[in-house]
């Protein structure tokens, strides 16, 4: 009790002798409501020893005696009714305003204004309480099959060593616990993530040996991306860490931790047990204590529910738990991109090819330590693999899916010189070689007249501009145009009544031509179309300088 001065005390005696309640002359004198049931215990104690006990009153005595006895509390009559509330003719309502969450200054307004209530508000504030007294609510015992659920969840580990610093810091522990044996992994981590939180997992599965159905996790957001009560979204990483394992995930709901209630009373015996009161001077002594005291004191313990040693249910449930993969998890950091103009994504400042993904599509990238995998971004289906490039701004990108570039191109115009002729080719990779990049321009147009005369006037054109040592564009296209026009002029001698010398003679130049082939037309057929293009060019040429005159 608090020691009052002597003018509190005072004036504590006379708010009393008045018949103040505690409660006014709380809120009188700002004297805590306890000290005044205190100071007035004495001073009813001190009334009876007065009372028994004739002497002179001084004081608060004085007028203590001056005062009249303060009247006794009424008492009902028996057979009388007792006191009724001013808001029981108003229950209805005030039960349905309760059930939409309203409060009971809200319910008082309502009542003056619609309903005329007269009462005060604290007999609204003691009705309102009164109806708001619920039943203690009941929960039912869970029972499990050996091996069937594992519930996890993160708490606090002991004050450790910052590394670096003279500093300590709460780590986050983790506590994985058989919910049948109620035998438990626990280790304690610097910093969570996805990826932490699905090795711990893994730890957990290898320290019991094997893996159970089920995982019971609140929605954290390592485990749990969007938390919904029929479909929960969980962590791409951990959803494979558990696809890996064959195990399912189980999501509490949220705002639920009794579903998990095994775990959290885990979490606090090793806090309150274990790591009370310790400091340990790094995160290793902190796991190696853990895993000593789990052996020594906490699977050797009775189980205060059970009954039983948590170490022999353990060791009935473990052959019932899934055997474990060959291979462990390979965890990977999933991220989203775009897929950029050349139809690539970056990726650790290296690029890397997406098709069939379309330019400007969003991807998911998965990187491994090793590769890298692209993935669809709606359905999660698998688009590429590449390997995992060793130096920065490398280019993973196939020839073939390249729109353009310099050196392919040069490969494209030489295979289609090499397709005219051998002299063709030559010349062609004789000019790239003296030219480079630039003199692929030219190389376009050598190869271009193949679409206006035929094959094998470029290709004597080539062999007469080697032999000339002129490496021109120009001056393959005027021996190519001569080419053709005499091997025009013999073809028409050959084939004109009066005879003629062979086209080889007026033509000594030109290479003996197939005249049969079943691709080759008749002559007649080829001298129609060559007076007709005359035809048509004399008219042309007539027309134009008619028209300058």
């Amino acid at each position: 009790m608090n020691v009052l001065k002597p003018n509190q005390q005072a004036t504590v005696y006379t708010l009393l002798e008045r018949g103040t309640t505690q409660h006014q002359i709380a809120r009188i004198t700002g004297i805590d409501r306890k000290t005044v049931r205190s100071y007035q215990r004495r001073w009813l104690a001190r009334d009876d020893r007065s009372a028994n006990s004739p002497g002179v009153a001084t004081g608060s005595e004085a007028v203590a005696a001056q005062t009249p006895p303060p009247r006794p509390p009424a008492t009902t009559p028996v057979g009388a009714a007792a006191a009724t509330s001013l808001c029981e003719p108003h229950r209805a309502f005030i039960e349905a305003q309760l059930r939409l969450k309203r409060n009971a200054v809200a319910i008082f307004q309502d009542l003056v204004d619609t309903h005329g209530f007269a009462g005060q508000y604290n007999s609204v504030k003691r009705f309102v309480a009164k109806l708001r007294r619920k039943e203690p609510e009941q929960f039912d015992r869970l029972s499990f099959m050996p091996g069937e659920e594992m519930q996890v969840d993160y708490g606090e580990g002991a004050p450790t060593l910052v590394p670096g610093s003279d500093k300590y810091r709460k780590p986050r522990l983790f506590v994985a616990t058989l919910r049948y044996s109620r035998a438990s992994f626990r280790c304690v981590v610097w910093k969570s993530g996805q990826q932490v939180w699905a090795e711990l997992h893994e730890r957990a599965f290898r320290h019991f040996g094997g893996c159970p159905q089920y995982v019971v996790l609140d929605n954290l957001k390592e485990g749990v991306l969007k938390p919904d009560l029929y479909e929960p979204e969980l962590n791409p990483v951990y959803a494979a860490t558990l696809k890996h394992y064959g195990v399912v995930a189980d999501p509490a709901r949220v705002r639920d931790p009794n579903r998990k209630g095994t775990v959290e009373n885990a979490i606090g015996h090793t806090q309150a047990t274990a790591l009370k009161g310790k400091r340990f001077e790094s995160i290793e002594a902190q796991n190696t204590f853990l895993a000593n005291w789990e052996r020594n004191w906490a699977a050797k313990r009775i189980h205060g529910t059970e009954r039983r040693q948590v170490q022999a249910m353990f060791e009935e449930e473990r052959p019932h738990l899934k055997a474990l993969p060959l291979m462990g998890m390979q965890f990977f950091k999933q991220e989203q991109r775009t897929v950029c103009d050349d139809s690539c994504v970056r990726i650790e400042h290296s690029s890397y090819a997406a098709r069939p993904a379309a330019i400007g599509s969003k991807v998911l990238v998965r990187i491994y330590a090793s590769r890298i995998e692209i993935r669809e971004f709606a359905s999660g289906a698998l688009l590429r693999i590449h390997a995992k490039a060793e130096r920065p701004g490398t280019v993973v990108l196939p020839m073939q899916e390249r729109v353009f570039n310099p050196s392919r191109e040069t490969r494209h115009i030489l295979r289609q010189a090499q397709a005219i002729g051998e002299q063709a080719s030559r010349l062609c990779k004789l000019m790239f070689a003296i030219e480079g990049r630039v003199g692929q321009r030219k190389l376009w147009g050598i190869v271009g007249l193949t679409k206006h005369y035929p094959a094998q006037c470029v290709e004597t054109a080539c062999a007469q501009a080697l032999a000339q040592g002129v490496y021109s564009y120009t001056h393959v296209k005027e021996l190519t145009k001569r080419a053709f026009e005499e091997a025009a002029t013999a073809m028409q001698a050959a084939r004109s009544p009066e005879g003629g010398a062979p086209a080889s003679a007026a033509a000594p130049n030109v290479p003996a031509l197939t005249q049969q082939h079943s691709l080759i037309r008749q002559a007649d057929e080829y001298a129609d179309l060559f007076d007709l293009a005359t035809t048509a060019a004399a008219a042309a040429t007539a027309s134009a300088e008619g028209g300058q005159s």
